[in-house]
């Protein structure tokens, strides 16, 4: 049996998680689903243990009865604690969250240990992951991704959890690169990708694509580049280029966003749909010639991994144009699987899209380098069995 902790479970904009428990679920693992913050009270029919915050209030003689049963360790939590600084207060209350759910489920978790205790994210799950191994012994594994990698430095106690965790779990060879040099061990680092649980009929090319149809599926904040996109689109009106663009999510920059859209003369090109339920969002891909992602580097250090909308209209045949940052290039190979452009440079960006709009041989060889990359590396139920064996793995005594 494996604990699988969530800071949110299941979250409309995580389905690429919900796909991983079906498909571990068809491998025959047995699961206990926990959501830290939020969700759902079952997930196709697995009940989810929603953390109840009221229970912290349990925490006035909770830790006292820790503290006697594991002095050391709160000793420790107590000298970390003040001795450092948080590279943020939401990551501060992120890791005060895990812990607490911590305390409050130790008694449970001794009861009835899991075999392996499974932490989603670096950052509240790892803490509450970590924290129950540290008090009762339990095994525990843990991810670690773009946000608790680099958001303000990284996630405020991560070394110190993945320190203590089998493997460390990441969806991308950037996360890779950089929890080796975090000082994790190569041999303890598994990536292991996200997945589709089954892979969608490819969509044939449209003969005449112009106007383009061009979509972003993305949140709107500042990592996604989205008023570079903006300009891009201001770039291709510039040259006469005919499109219409829509843009879908949501997010606080939105306001923001819109203002410049009628700033830069193109609100009339772009709609902002809003969020949209992961069916309404195929349809958009169905519906589109062309994915763009201007991902960049926030003034945070956030950044994206791999985002899962870029190998999911990769395998329905619509073409990507994206940005050379982060991770987004170990599915995009530029003039291979996709188009690689600067976002500082709309002008890079109009001649990618021109290309893609007058050249159906290119389009062609990008669609189907595309679609077998899919096929080879996102396929959720290969994942999910190499995933299985790590936690075969980390269960034997």
């Amino acid at each position: 049996m494996i604990a699988y902790v969530f800071t949110t479970f299941p979250k409309p904009t995580e389905t690429f998680l919900q796909r991983e428990i079906v498909a571990l679920r068809a491998q025959g693992v047995a699961m206990r689903l926990y959501s830290l913050w939020g969700g759902e009270a079952s997930f196709r029919g697995l009940p989810v243990e929603r953390f109840n915050k009221w229970r912290l209030l349990a925490l006035a003689w909770l830790i006292p009865y820790e503290a006697w049963r594991r002095p050391k360790v709160l000793r420790e939590l107590l000298r970390g604690v003040a001795s450092r600084r948080p590279p943020s207060w939401l990551n501060f209350w992120e890791n005060m969250l895990g812990a607490g759910f911590a305390c409050v489920y130790a008694r449970s978790f001794r009861r009835d240990p899991p075999e392996l205790i499974h932490a989603v994210w670096g950052g509240a799950p790892a803490t509450a992951a970590w924290l129950l191994a540290r008090l009762d012994g339990h095994r525990f594994s843990a991810g670690a991704h773009a946000y608790d990698l680099f958001e303000h430095g990284g996630d405020w106690w991560l070394r110190e959890k993945l320190e203590q965790a089998v493997f460390v779990h990441t969806s991308t060879e950037m996360g890779r690169r950089a929890l080796a040099g975090r000082g994790v061990p190569a041999a303890r680092i598994r990536c292991i990708r996200r997945g589709l649980d089954r892979l969608p009929a490819m969509k044939p090319l449209r003969a005449s694509r112009l106007p383009l149809r061009l979509v972003c599926v993305a949140r709107l904040v500042e990592k996604k580049g989205l008023d570079q996109q903006l300009r891009i689109y201001a770039a291709l009106r510039a040259a006469g280029i005919s499109f219409a663009a829509r843009i879908v999510g949501d997010g606080p920059l939105r306001p923001e966003l819109e203002t410049l859209a009628g700033r830069l003369g193109v609100a009339a090109d772009v709609t902002f749909t809003g969020h949209l339920p992961q069916h309404e969002v195929w349809t958009q891909l169905l519906a589109a010639d062309v994915l763009l992602h201007t991902g960049v580097i926030a003034p945070s250090g956030d950044r994206d991994g791999l985002p899962n909308v870029i190998p999911e209209a990769m395998s329905i045949g619509v073409l990507v144009v994206t940005s050379p940052t982060a991770a987004a290039t170990e599915a995009v190979e530029d003039g291979v699987s996709g188009l690689v452009a600067p976002v500082e440079s709309p002008q890079a960006w109009v001649e990618a899209l021109r290309r893609l709009a007058s050249d159906d041989a290119l389009a062609e060889n990008l669609r189907a380098a595309a679609r077998k990359w899919v096929e080879e590396n996102f396929d959720a139920h290969r994942n999910a069995a190499r995933l299985r064996e790590q936690f075969d793995l980390a269960i034997k005594p």
